[in-house]
C-alpha cells in the first residue's frame, strides 16, 4: 500500500511541476480568446481577431496546470498552426455551434491538425461554444458534422458559452482526466 501511495504522489507531483502544454485552435470567430480569458480571469474581455497567439497559464482543475497557446484562426494564419504542435499534451478545439454553415470547414481543419505526426494520440476537447444563441446546433449533430466518432484519440465534446462561462469548467474537468492519462502514457514510452 505504501509503495502504491508513493507512486501516486510522484505522479501527482510531476503534473504540478510540469505544466501540460495545450493548444487552443479553431477557425476564426469561434470564441477561443474569449474562452481563454474566461478561464484565466473569470471575466469577459473585449477581443479582436487574434493575429499571432496568446499564451496563458491556467489551473482549471486541481492537480494540473495548463500552459494554453491560443493561436489565431484566420485562413491566412492556419498554415502556421503546425509550428505549435510539437510537445502538445492536448488540443482544445473551439467551434461556433451557432454557425452550421462553417462546420465543414471546421471539420477539415480539425482533421488536418490530427493527421499531423506531432498530434497523433493527443486528447481533444471540443468546446461547442455559443450554445446560448438561438440557432446553436445540439451536440449530437456536431459530433456527426465534425466526424468525432472517427477519431483515434480520446475526445470529449462540451456544450458551452464562453461569455457566461457555462459548461467550460465541466469540459475542463473531463479534459484534465484525458490529459493526465495521456501524459502518464508518454512517461511509459
Amino acid at each position: 500500500m505504501g509503495l502504491l501511495m508513493s507512486k501516486l504522489i510522484k505522479v501527482f507531483e510531476s503534473f504540478q511541476d510540469n505544466p501540460a502544454r495545450i493548444l487552443m485552435l479553431g477557425i476564426d470567430g469561434a470564441g477561443k480568446t474569449t474562452t481563454l480569458y474566461k478561464l484565466k480571469l473569470n471575466e469577459v474581455v473585449t477581443t479582436i481577431p487574434t493575429i499571432g497567439f496568446n499564451v496563458e497559464t491556467v489551473s482549471p482543475c486541481k492537480g494540473l496546470t495548463f500552459t494554453v497557446w491560443d493561436v489565431g484562426g484566420q485562413t491566412k494564419i492556419r498554415p502556421l498552426w503546425r509550428h505549435y504542435y510539437q510537445n502538445s499534451d492536448g488540443l482544445i478545439y473551439v467551434i461556433d455551434s451557432n454557425d452550421a454553415e462553417r462546420f465543414g470547414e471546421s471539420r477539415e481543419e480539425l482533421e488536418a491538425i490530427l493527421e499531423s505526426e506531432e498530434m497523433k494520440g493527443v486528447p481533444v476537447l471540443v468546446l461547442a461554444n455559443k450554445q446560448d444563441l438561438p440557432h446553436a446546433e445540439p451536440l449530437d449533430k456536431m459530433v456527426e458534422s465534425l466526424g468525432l466518432r472517427n477519431l483515434k484519440q480520446e475526445w470529449h465534446i462540451q456544450a458551452c458559452c464562453a461569455v457566461t462561462g457555462d459548461g467550460i469548467i465541466e469540459g475542463m474537468h473531463k479534459f484534465t482526466e484525458l490529459v493526465k492519462r495521456f501524459k502518464r502514457s508518454r512517461q511509459h514510452w
